[in-house]
């Protein structure tokens, strides 16, 4: 694997099992044991009801576009070679919000609604970073 150059998340105790999660390419969401509320990103707490009795469950891994923007310049360095490249807010079907790159379509297709579904980027031994494509059914 060649040396990725990007920054990478900090991975903490309490985010772990959704790092692991995505380097066996499933997309892994807290639950609250305590009032069921479905919480990204991972965190100590429920922000509902404070419980810190969490779990984990496997998301669909589908939702749609709630915004997005496409960056066509003024980035760092690192993130030159990816230009234009789109931003997405995605609602997943599971009722939370997560944030993420859009990819395999171009950016002029993305718009507000589209069905996207996940993919898996693995840039690093350790890190393997969830994206967002158009639903393919």
């Amino acid at each position: 694997m060649s040396e990725y150059s990007k920054p990478l998340p900090a991975v903490q105790p309490w985010s772990r099992p959704f790092w692991e999660g995505t380097r066996e390419n499933r997309l892994l969401i807290q639950e609250c044991k305590a009032c069921g509320a479905k919480i990204f990103y991972p965190r100590k707490a429920c922000p509902e009801c404070w419980s810190a009795e969490l779990g984990w469950s496997e998301a669909c891994g589908r939702g749609k576009v709630y915004t997005f923007t496409v960056t066509l310049t003024g980035v760092e360095e690192k993130f030159a070679g990816d230009l234009p490249y789109v931003l997405a807010m995605i609602d997943l079907d599971e009722g939370i919000r997560m944030m993420g790159n859009v990819v395999e379509c171009d950016p002029g297709d993305v718009e507000i609604g589209m069905e996207v579904e996940v993919v898996f980027e693995r840039v690093t031994d350790e890190i393997t970073l969830p994206k967002w494509r158009p639903f393919r059914g």
